[in-house]
C-alpha cells in the first residue's frame, strides 16, 4: 500500500480533555482541506506500514457497545456515531486518571475500494511557540508553552483503532495504562471489549528474547553463538519474508536436543512453536543489520552483517589460551569521528 492510495472520506474530532471534566463534542464534520487530508492520510499510513498493529476480534458472546455502534455506522450518521464512541471512551478515561487526555478523531477512509473506519486517539503533547507583543519599546518576543497540541505527522500514534467496514475486523495499536492499580490494555479490553492478538513486532521480540535467554544461559562464554543467532534470524527474514520459529529452532539448536527443547518450551508458552512472524517495517528488522560487540577491555566494534558473514572481511580467532582475537581484513582507509 502506498500513502496516496488512502482516500479520506469524512472526519470529525471530539475533545477528551480530562482537565475539563467533560467531553466537548463537535456537532459538525471536519472541513477536509488538503492539509487536513494529508494529516490523517500520513497517520493512517504509518499505522498500516508499521509492525505495531495487532488484530482484535469481537466476541459475539460478550456484549460490546462499540461493536454495536460500528455495525450501525454510516457516513450519514458519523456525527452521532462518533459522539457515542467518544462518550464510551471518555467514561473509561474519566474513571482512570492515568489515561492521557487527547482529541478523538473518527475518520472514514477507503483503500483499494474497501471502506474503513479509523478511531484515532490524538494524545496531547507539550510544545513551545513564540509570540510577539507590540509594546512601547517595540516588539517583545516571548516563548509560550502549549499543553494540548496534537501529534505531528512525523510521530507514530500509540493508540488507534482501524475497522474494516466490510467484515468489522479490527486492527489496533494500544498502550497499557494503570486501571485500578494494574496496567491494562484498556483500549481493547475495556473500550472495544475484543480479544487482541500480538503484533508482529511483539512476536518478533518474543522470539529474539527467548534466543537471547537460552544463549545467555548455555553459551555465556561463547559470544560467537549469540552472533550466529542474529545472523540466522536476519537470513531467515531476508530469504522468506518471514521468521519461521521451527526453522530457527532447528538451525540454532538442532544438534543440541536438550537446549532445543528448552527453547521450544519458551515458544509454547506463547503458542508460537509453529508460528511465522512477518515483520514488514525496516525499522523493526533494523537491529539485525549489524553486530554490536564490546570487549572486556572497553573496545566497541560495529560490524555490518554482510561483512560479519564474509570471512574475507572479518575473522574471529579462538586462541590457545581461550581468548578471542578479531581480525578485520582488507581495510583501505580508516577515518576517525
Amino acid at each position: 500500500m502506498q500513502q496516496d492510495e488512502i482516500i479520506i472520506r469524512e472526519g470529525i474530532v471530539h475533545i477528551l480533555d480530562g482537565e475539563l471534566g467533560y467531553p466537548v463534542y463537535s456537532e459538525e464534520k471536519l472541513e477536509l482541506s488538503p492539509v487536513i487530508n494529508d494529516f490523517f492520510r500520513a497517520h493512517i499510513y504509518k499505522l498500516f506500514s508499521g509492525d505495531d498493529l495487532k488484530k482484535c476480534y469481537f466476541d459475539e458472546e460478550e456484549a460490546s457497545p462499540v461493536y454495536e455502534i460500528v455495525k450501525g455506522f454510516s457516513e450519514e450518521n458519523l456525527v452521532e456515531s462518533s459522539k457515542k464512541l467518544a462518550e464510551k471512551l471518555y467514561e473509561i478515561m474519566n474513571a482512570n486518571i492515568a489515561i492521557p487526555s487527547g482529541d478523538l478523531a473518527v475518520v472514514s477512509f477507503q483503500v483499494n475500494g474497501k471502506k474503513h473506519l479509523a478511531i484515532l486517539k490524538l494524545n496531547y503533547k507539550e510544545s513551545f511557540v513564540h509570540m510577539t507583543n507590540t509594546e512601547e519599546a517595540g516588539n517583545v518576543n516571548q516563548i509560550i508553552c502549549y499543553q494540548s497540541t496534537l501529534p505531528t505527522t512525523g510521530v507514530k500514534l500509540s493508540e488507534a483503532v482501524i475497522i474494516d467496514l466490510s467484515d468489522f475486523s479490527v486492527q489496533l495499536v494500544e498502550k497499557k495504562y494503570e486501571v485500578n492499580g494494574k496496567k491494562v490494555n484498556y483500549l481493547s479490553e475495556l473500550f472495544l471489549k475484543c480479544k487482541a492478538a500480538m503484533s508482529q513486532k511483539t512476536r518478533l521480540n518474543i522470539v529474539t528474547k527467548a534466543v537471547e535467554q537460552v544463549n545467555r544461559k548455555h553459551f555465556e562464554d561463547e559470544p560467537l553463538k549469540a552472533m550466529e543467532a542474529k545472523s540466522v534470524i536476519k537470513e531467515e527474514i531476508e530469504n522468506t519474508g518471514a521468521l519461521n520459529v521451527e526453522h530457527v529452532s532447528e538451525k540454532l539448536y538442532g544438534d543440541m536436543p536438550q537446549i532445543k527443547e528448552e527453547f521450544d518450551a519458551k515458544m509454547e508458552k506463547y503458542h508460537m512453536e509453529k508460528a511465522e512472524v512477518k515483520p514488514q517495517s525496516e525499522k523493526t528488522t533494523k537491529k539485525f543489520e549489524k553486530q554490536y560487540l564490546k570487549t572486556d577491555t572497553g573496545i566497541e566494534i560495529n560490524i555490518p552483517m554482510e561483512q560479519f558473514e564474509d570471512i574475507e572481511q572479518v575473522e574471529f580467532i579462538t586462541n590457545a589460551d581461550g581468548t578471542i582475537s578479531v581480525l578485520i581484513k582488507n581495510i583501505n582507509k580508516i577515518s576517525t569521528r
